[in-house]
Formats: structure tokens, C-alpha cells, sequence
């Protein structure tokens, strides 16, 4: 009799651990999307797509999901949605500002479509009337490190000593179609789509959303301290140059994410306006790709996150549409 209550009790307690066991152990986190595609509204797709074959002749036509588009080298998607009127392509008022690809020599590839009578936005130096096509034409970024600008403080003290711009490498902004901006820089054999720039209200906290909500790969150094709810909210610092606009731009905080090989970068809003829905702008959307759409609108569900579409078919395939920290519109596709 004592020993049957014994496996009994015995019985009872390994039961009751597994379950505790069960109940602790946590599923394994949904590995992060991949990029798929960047969605742009044009009045004239077909002359848009040559545009771009012509800048970019590693990319190929396809189209997908309904939409025709350009297939760079790395398999992302630039798709166009005709529209009957030309898009909003102001750069300030929605979270998406531009979008990247790496050449593989950048000032050659510049020199290049110059020859071919490709148009580049002119990069503003802050010194009087002066601009540039390519960024290093210019003063060097703080500390010379590649892609930061300089104060007008720190220009006047490179020219008291003399200093003179780097030359080489450095980005450019290729004017595209329907007042699209496409910067060309960095270094890639093939040539490839690679980072979206975006604008966020509140970058470090926008980080923090993006590793939380769609598990995303931070881009940062290691030493980069580790941001919460507590500590995100970072005020806009000052300005410097080169720059899109001659008043400058404010460059910090800066903060980031990487989908596959390809960066969202984002910089704190330029103005004081707040950032609008990215859709029907001219950077309407952008497209990641997971394996199981299911799972991750249980999770995005869970966690609270703005849908703006329920799952619905595109394709041979599906998707959902979420909204990000600054208004700007994600579609989460099934890719089997």
C-alpha cells in the first residue's frame, strides 16, 4: 500500500514538473523576414522600368503579383502600381525618403550615367551657393568616416587648416522617374538594390519597434548601447552638409535594420510636421517575406500592431499589410 501511494506521489510530481516545464518553455522566435520588394506608384510603368534598365543593366524585367517591376541581382523586387495621376514624391512627408543600390565602383558608375544623360539631384555643401554630385567632392564627413556630414563649424576649421575633399567615392543622388530619388553608392559585383532610407519620428525607438515586432537584425556596433522604451526617445541633433537641401541635414540620431542585404536605415524627421501614411506616395510599401504568414499574424496580433489589410491573395500567394512606427506601410508575403 506505501508503495503504490510512493509511484503515485512520484508519478504525480514528474507529471506536474513536465507541465511546469512545458509552460516555461517558449516557443522559438519566428525567424526574421527577408526583403522582397519596394512597391512605387508611377503614371507610366513601362517607361519607368526602362529607366531603370537602362541606369541599372545587372537588374531584369519581371513582374509579380500582378505588378511589373525590376529583379536586381539579389532577387529584390522594384515593382510599379500605375496610377492615374502623378504620385506625391515629396521627400520629407512620409517616412520613406529613398532608395539605394551599390555600383561596383561608384564614382565610376556616376561618371558613367553623367555620360549617358542621367540627371543627379545637386548635394548642397553649406559653403555659399556650392554643391556637388558626389558627396566626398566636398569636406569629408566628421572624422572622415564615409556617409557623415560636417557642421559649418567643422568646415571652417578644414579650411583655416587647409584640408582639401577626399575625392573617390562617395554617394550620389540619380534623379528617376516620377521625381524618384535613387542614391548610388557603397561597393557591390554584381550591382544590387541595397537599403531603403527612411525617416522616423523617433529612430532608436522605431529600432526598438522593428526588434520587437518583425525580429529584426539591428545595424549597429557592438559597443552601441542597448536602447528600451526608457531610453529611446533621443533628441534631433544639429545640422550639417552635404545635403539634399541647402539649410542641411540632421543626420543624428541614426539607427537601423537589416532584412537579408538589404539595410532600413532611418534619421530623425526633418521637420516638425508629423510623417504621413506612406501609401499612394510615390514609395508606397514595402515588401518582406516570411514562410509562415499565419504564425506571424498571430504574433503581430498578440502584440498589438496596426493591420491595415487582413490577410488577403496577391499572386499565387498571400499577404497582410502593417503599419510601422512612422505611418509607413509593410506587407508581410508568404514565401514558400
Amino acid at each position: 500500500m506505501k508503495l503504490r501511494m510512493l509511484l503515485t506521489v512520484a508519478a504525480a510530481v514528474i507529471g506536474g514538473a513536465a507541465i511546469c516545464g512545458g509552460a516555461m518553455a517558449q516557443p522559438a522566435p519566428l525567424p526574421p523576414p527577408t526583403f522582397h520588394h519596394l512597391l512605387l506608384n508611377s503614371t507610366d510603368p513601362d517607361a519607368a522600368i526602362a529607366f531603370y534598365l537602362k541606369a541599372f543593366p545587372d537588374a531584369k524585367r519581371t513582374q509579380w503579383g500582378g505588378y511589373p517591376g525590376i529583379q536586381s541581382p539579389t532577387n529584390v523586387l522594384v515593382l510599379f502600381h500605375k496610377v492615374a495621376t502623378p504620385p506625391d514624391a515629396d521627400a520629407q512627408a512620409t517616412a520613406f525618403w529613398h532608395f539605394g543600390w551599390n555600383p561596383p565602383e561608384q564614382r565610376k558608375k556616376v561618371e558613367e550615367l553623367l555620360a549617358q544623360g542621367f540627371k543627379f539631384a545637386p548635394l548642397w555643401t553649406g559653403i555659399g551657393d556650392g554643391s556637388v554630385v558626389v558627396s566626398s567632392d566636398t569636406f569629408p564627413g566628421a572624422g572622415g568616416v564615409y556617409g557623415l556630414g560636417e557642421t559649418k563649424e567643422q568646415m571652417a576649421d578644414a579650411q583655416v587648416k587647409g584640408l582639401k575633399p577626399a575625392g573617390g567615392p562617395g554617394f550620389a543622388y540619380l534623379m528617376g522617374p516620377d521625381n524618384a530619388l535613387i542614391e548610388v553608392a557603397g561597393e557591390s559585383n554584381p550591382e544590387r538594390f541595397n537599403h531603403v532610407h527612411m525617416w522616423e519620428d523617433e529612430p532608436f525607438c522605431a529600432q526598438l519597434w522593428y526588434q520587437t515586432h518583425l525580429n529584426a537584425k539591428v545595424n549597429a556596433r557592438p559597443s552601441a548601447p542597448v536602447y528600451t522604451e526608457a531610453n529611446c526617445h533621443v533628441p534631433r541633433g544639429v545640422l550639417t552638409w552635404p545635403s539634399l537641401t541647402k539649410g542641411g541635414m540632421y543626420r543624428y540620431p541614426t539607427a537601423g535594420v537589416q532584412f537579408s542585404d538589404v539595410g532600413m536605415m532611418w534619421y530623425m524627421d526633418q521637420t516638425d510636421k508629423k510623417l504621413v501614411a506612406t501609401q499612394s506616395h510615390l514609395m508606397d510599401s514595402v515588401g518582406l517575406g516570411v514562410s509562415d504568414l499565419d504564425a506571424w499574424v498571430a504574433k503581430l496580433k498578440a502584440e498589438n500592431v496596426t493591420f491595415l489589410r487582413q490577410p488577403f491573395k496577391i499572386g499565387d500567394t498571400r499577404a497582410v499589410m502593417i503599419e510601422g512606427p512612422s505611418h509607413e506601410a509593410l506587407e508581410l508575403v508568404e514565401v514558400k
